[in-house]
């Protein structure tokens, strides 16, 4: 079995670039922000950190191919490394802190690209997690300066703490009494949004957590690091991996309860 530490080492020298690229615009006054033609804002920021991931993959890995929020798909092969430059990018606009860097490489499997390595690296608030198939999720600020992820052995939706992004995905596709329902009967509900929960559900501090609307550069790199911390992470559907448009994660213990819920539709 193939091991992926080089591509995690090589993932880690990415994020590094693009945390330096990040953060240097980081409540720049000066930043500038467009709209994209599905109404969610870019900035030069997002261009930038995806260009210097691209240019240095060409460089590290040309055979490969890459998929990229801002500017689609350059390659092709059975390894595709997939890139959000800024995931939480109206959160990195506003100078709110919590955004990251998600790079992870998938390797093409049964008709999909699986993936194999996921980094997930959040500058502003200090924080990195990352998995290698394998080889266990870890989180630190470095290889060697690490501690291996965990989920929750939570086991009751009474005693469980479960975060989402927000309200309205869930109303627009006719899921949110399932949805609201859920939240009666865990014991704590948080809107986090973003890459963050589903890196608590690694970590074990949060034990479900879902959106309704997601691309595959949203999920790729977060659902590899929830399934090697021992976790589950499927579509609404249930399908395992991130390839549904959609996400559920949880420590596994309560994936059926969660899915059964947010499938509700009454």
């Amino acid at each position: 079995m193939a091991d992926y530490l080089d591509d995690l080492r090589l993932a880690h020298v990415l994020a590094d670039a693009a945390d330096a690229a990040t953060m240097a615009r980081f409540k720049a006054l000066d930043l500038k922000v467009e709209t994209k033609p599905d109404m969610t804002p870019v900035s030069e920021a997002d261009k930038a950190a995806e260009e210097l991931i691209r240019g240095q993959l060409q460089r590290a890995r040309p055979r490969d191919a890459v998929l990229g929020e801002e500017y689609g798909v350059e390659g092709t092969g059975p390894r595709r490394w997939v890139v959000d430059p800024i995931d939480g990018t109206k959160n990195y606009v506003r100078g709110v802190p919590v955004w990251a860097t998600l790079i992870a490489l998938t390797e093409a499997d049964g008709g999909a690209f699986q993936p194999v390595v996921g980094l997930v690296s959040a500058p502003a608030l200090g924080r990195r997690w990352w998995a290698a198939k394998g080889h266990g999720a870890f989180t630190g600020r470095s290889l060697p300066q690490a501690s291996r992820l965990r989920v929750s052995g939570v086991s009751r939706l009474a005693d469980a703490s479960f975060a989402y992004s927000s309200l309205g995905g869930w109303e627009e596709r006719g899921r949110l009494n399932g949805f609201l329902d859920l939240t009666r009967k865990v014991w704590r509900t948080r809107a986090y949004g973003d890459f963050w929960p589903y890196m608590m559900v690694a970590e074990g501090s949060v034990d479900l957590c879902a959106e309704p609307e997601l691309s595959l550069w949203d999920m790729a790199a977060t659902a590899i690091v929830v399934t090697e911390a021992g976790g589950s992470f499927t579509g609404l559907d249930g399908r395992p991996g991130p390839h549904s448009g959609n996400a559920a994660a949880s420590n596994g213990l309560l994936h059926d309860e969660l899915l059964d819920h947010l499938n509700e539709r009454y």
